[in-house]
């Protein structure tokens, strides 16, 4: 988006606000990037907060990304056991990726969903939500989406995703939690939807 675009959109946002809100409100005056490449993009904002103090602010830029909880019959989701090196511990996760440049999020989450498990979603996927997992210094939003029709067409593409998948009942759901064995997310994101769905239903 354009600095006049962003400025119009800044413009439109602020006219709808209350005073309240404005008052609340903090201010940027700029923005200069100090690192860039395709994954990671690092910024410092000069911005000013409510209590009147200016400073720099960083800001990180992770491209947008899709995840799928595939149900099948049994009320059980598929999930897959995998290590992350960055904090250095393994936990159970959904399918999921990064969108390509004007990728549309259902179309990368069905992509995801074939290359990392060898399953195709045979159902509309049902967008549930998307969210900013780090909003008050990454932007990077996700996009979750539920799959009650699955079938297998093949084995994973992808051969670095994970130790091995699992069939996980929604009844177990909330121990995996409290072991400390589900900690991603949107992972966590979708399955607790799905949980709040079925005591809903």
């Amino acid at each position: 988006m354009s600095d006049q675009k962003n400025a119009a959109a800044q413009a439109s946002t602020d006219t709808a606000l209350t005073a309240e809100e404005r008052a609340a409100q903090w201010q940027v005056f700029g923005e200069r990037t100090i690192y860039k490449n395709r994954w990671v993009t690092v910024a410092l904002a000069d911005i000013r907060t409510p209590d009147g103090v200016r400073f720099e602010h960083h800001k990180v830029y992770l491209p947008q990304a899709a995840m799928v909880a595939m149900i099948d019959d049994q009320d059980r989701v598929l999930m897959m056991w995998r290590h992350r090196f960055v904090p250095d511990l393994w936990n159970y996760e959904l399918p999921g990726g990064l969108l390509d440049a004007g990728e549309d999020p259902a179309v990368a989450a069905a992509r995801e969903v074939i290359e990392e498990t060898g399953y195709r979603t045979t159902g509309t996927l049902e967008r549930v939500v998307a969210f900013e997992p780090m909003i008050g210094t990454v932007a990077s939003q996700h996009f979750v989406f539920i799959a009650r029709g699955v079938e297998k067409v093949g084995e994973p593409t992808e051969k670095n995703e994970a130790a091995h998948m699992k069939w996980v009942p929604l009844d177990d759901v909330l121990g995996l939690i409290a072991a400390g064995k589900i900690r991603n997310s949107g992972t966590l994101v979708a399955v607790l939807h799905l949980l709040a769905a079925r005591n809903r239903a």
